[in-house]
């Protein structure tokens, strides 16, 4: 405790990249203050506002009344740069505050301190994810009624809800490129690390940029309730490794997750969409309803779905050899520990049967010559 304790109050020369890996957080708070000052002075609060308030709103009337809808642009970039510094400060509280004193407790080597603190994060993200993306399904009406996934296409009016969430799903995903650096990743982690971070950034952008916001929002939140079991699982096992029935539960939702996920997209994309009266491709209008975009779309999730299942099975056959080399080897061990049944020396043997026959001899000579005259 207390070398982690100088450790962390070491200082390090400034610029350094010690320095920058201690203290980023530190930084990045500095960063969002300056921007929060400028909503003090009339000169730059419109600048400000860019950073911290969606944009490209629209009022239109309603049943209910009047209602600001959402479409994006570039000045979007602005909005997902700020939440992007919010989601690193949150990053290294959830970090400090939270994993490393469970870390301490737990006195766990240096590639399971790593794994914990991964799986410790994203629990926490996709909890909060699923369940903000659950409450945006309901309100929205899309749980209840599934054709409205692809009906009413182009889906390019946001509420406040769903815009804001697909800016700060894109705005955690990004921040998760420089944490890889800050948080010291091992060399043999950062291509598995790369892979689903890369993944997410495609799939939510596409979603977002083709206005296919109801359709992303249903698969995010059937990935991130997938995701969460697996991190819940791999927390207790790192807690106590006889812990692995959660992992069977887990494997159970991942194939359910899959089949529904590639059942959706077949369903909303390539025969709600295929069916729809406005095809053709449209800029202005947003519409991307053709077949040179749904067959990408439609392509992209479904290798996806098969990548993460081919690995999954791969997984599935490597822990059951192991698990049947282990009973191998222990019926072996078992085996070897029984006691076996004596076994005569031969030679021993021989020699007994060689004395009893002298004996024997020697007996028949004696009551021969008790005869003999």
């Amino acid at each position: 405790m207390r070398r982690a304790a100088r450790q962390r109050n070491k200082s390090y020369p400034f610029f350094s990249q010690e320095f920058l890996i201690q203290n980023h957080a530190d930084i990045v708070f500095s960063l969002v203050i300056f921007i929060l000052i400028g909503l003090m002075f009339e000169a730059t609060a419109k600048t400000a506002i860019l950073f911290i308030q969606p944009q490209y709103n629209i009022s239109t009337l309603s049943p209910e009344g009047e209602v600001t809808l959402y479409q994006y642009g570039w000045q979007d970039c602005t909005t997902i740069l700020f939440y992007f510094f919010i989601t690193i400060i949150l990053h290294a509280v959830v970090q400090e505050y939270v994993l490393d004193k469970v870390n301490r407790r737990l006195h766990l080597s240096k590639s399971k301190n790593t794994k914990f603190s991964e799986s410790g994060q994203l629990c926490v993200f996709h909890l909060v994810s699923s369940v903000w993306s659950f409450y945006i399904l309901l309100t929205e009406g899309y749980v209840f009624h599934p054709s409205s996934l692809w009906e009413n296409y182009p889906h390019v009016h946001l509420r406040f809800q769903v815009k804001f969430f697909y800016l700060t799903q894109l705005a955690y995903w990004l921040h998760a490129l420089p944490e890889i650096y800050f948080q010291k990743v091992r060399k043999e982690e950062i291509p598995r690390q790369l892979q689903y971070i890369c993944l997410y950034l495609l799939h939510i952008s596409a979603a977002y940029l083709l206005n296919l916001s109801p359709v992303g929002l249903v698969l995010l939140c059937l990935q991130y309730l997938s995701e969460l079991g697996f991190h819940i699982a791999r927390i207790f096992y790192f807690t106590d490794e006889s812990h692995q029935k959660m992992f069977d539960l887990w494997a159970v939702n991942f194939v359910f997750t899959r089949m529904v996920t590639l059942t959706l997209v077949f369903l909303a994309v390539g025969f709600g969409l295929a069916r729809a009266e406005n095809q053709g491709l449209d800029w202005d209008m947003g519409n991307f309803n053709t077949v040179l975009i749904r067959m990408p779309v439609l392509l992209l999730v479904s290798l996806t779905q098969s990548w993460l299942l081919w690995k999954f099975i791969r997984f599935q056959l490597k822990r059951w050899r192991e698990f049947r080399h282990e009973q191998v080897a222990r019926k072996r061990a078992a085996a070897k520990q029984t006691p076996r049944p004596l076994k005569r020396d031969s030679s021993e043997w021989t020699n007994t049967r060689a004395l009893i026959v002298r004996k024997k001899h020697s007996f028949s000579v004696s009551f021969a010559k008790c005869f003999v005259p």
